[in-house]
């Protein structure tokens, strides 16, 4: 088992090979054997959600009033942190080429700006975004699994990861089968996820694997919880709300229930995992918002791009606007930034 955070030393979870993630989540379980039993043993035995009170925490927290230089930085923050993402089934080569010169020079003329931390794009874009963004540190992220559903064969969806990987994928961001979780099968989740990550290491460069909740299908704030461990449990690198198809996606109140989880986890296994509110997130206010949440509930270890994202296609812009706002004092207009 890793070393816990308490004596100093903490694992990415990208570092773990899969023996060492099997044997963490043996001894969080309590059982050599992980199955149904010993797993539902386990995720039921998780504290409960005070789901008022997780409402009321993100009411206060989102009070907070961030002003200049704190404003400032938490600006340049937002923008190191976004996957700059396209997934509409009118996507060309010209507009996934046009999102990465976007990401590479967000805001022209000015050296300082951040960049992005990734682009996100289907499996067929894959190939396009990772020439377009060859050099620039820029990650290419691909929705997989027979995003965004999971409704397919773990066959088809392990094929559609390596075909993405293989592309030149760095972080595969893989849905889980709600059917499976919300019927129990939590070992069919589990092992879904181990099998996906294999692919995910197997090839010459690994790819980061993000595992999509899609958190407005839970029902409960208790099953947010409980899949967030299970995934962490089989091995996810990030934990994801949602695909931004399915409303509710990223909302605050299920955010610090996710932030929980993994800072108990990191306390429990000395393994920092990370999370990605993706979907609905359009302002600058509203990711400040999220930003706070993280330093307050997780800590500032996870205000990083290698451990907090925002899945994102319209946000960067509106921060673009903040920013330029923050240094002359006036507001421009959506013509100041470019659409894709």
């Amino acid at each position: 088992m890793s070393t816990t955070a308490s004596a100093g030393t903490v694992t990415r979870p990208w570092d773990r090979s899969a023996a060492q993630v099997a044997a963490d989540a043996a001894t969080l379980v309590g059982s050599a054997e992980i199955s149904n039993a010993t797993l539902r043993r386990y995720l039921f035995g998780l504290l409960g959600v005070d789901e008022v009170g997780a409402k009321g925490r993100a009411d206060q927290l989102g009070t907070r009033s961030i002003k200049t230089t704190s404003k400032a930085w938490a600006l340049e923050a937002v923008i190191s942190m976004i996957d700059l993402t396209t997934l509409e089934g009118a996507d060309t080569p010209g507009k996934v080429r046009s999102l990465v010169a976007k990401a590479r020079t967000p805001e022209p003329g000015d050296a300082s700006c951040p960049r992005p931390a990734a682009v996100c794009v289907y499996n067929d874009m894959v190939g396009v975004a990772a020439a377009a963004a060859k050099g620039s540190g820029i990650h290419v992220a691909a929705v997989s699994t027979a995003f965004p559903s999971g409704r397919a064969s773990l066959a088809v969806r392990l094929a559609d990861t390596e075909d993405a990987v293989a592309a030149g994928a760095d972080e595969i961001d893989m849905v889980i089968d709600r059917g499976a979780f919300l019927s129990g099968d939590y070992l069919k989740v589990y092992e879904d996820i181990v099998a996906v990550r294999e692919v995910c290491q197997r090839g010459k460069r690994p790819a980061h694997l993000k595992v999509i909740l899609e958190t407005g299908e839970l029902v409960t704030f208790d099953n947010v919880r409980r899949a967030s461990w299970l995934a962490m449990l089989a091995g996810a690198d990030f934990i994801k709300t949602s695909t931004g198809k399915v409303q509710p996606a990223a909302t605050l109140p299920v955010t610090i229930v996710m932030l929980e989880a993994v800072r108990d986890f990191l306390a429990a296994t000395g393994v920092q995992v990370g999370v990605k509110p993706a979907g609905g997130i359009r302002t600058s206010k509203d990711a400040i918002k999220f930003l706070v949440a993280v330093n307050e509930v997780a800590g500032e270890r996870w205000l990083d791009p290698d451990f907090f994202r925002f899945g994102a296609s319209t946000l960067l812009n509106d921060v673009l606007l903040q920013r330029q706002k923050l240094a002359s004092g006036v507001y421009s207009g959506p013509d100041y930034v470019t659409i894709d």
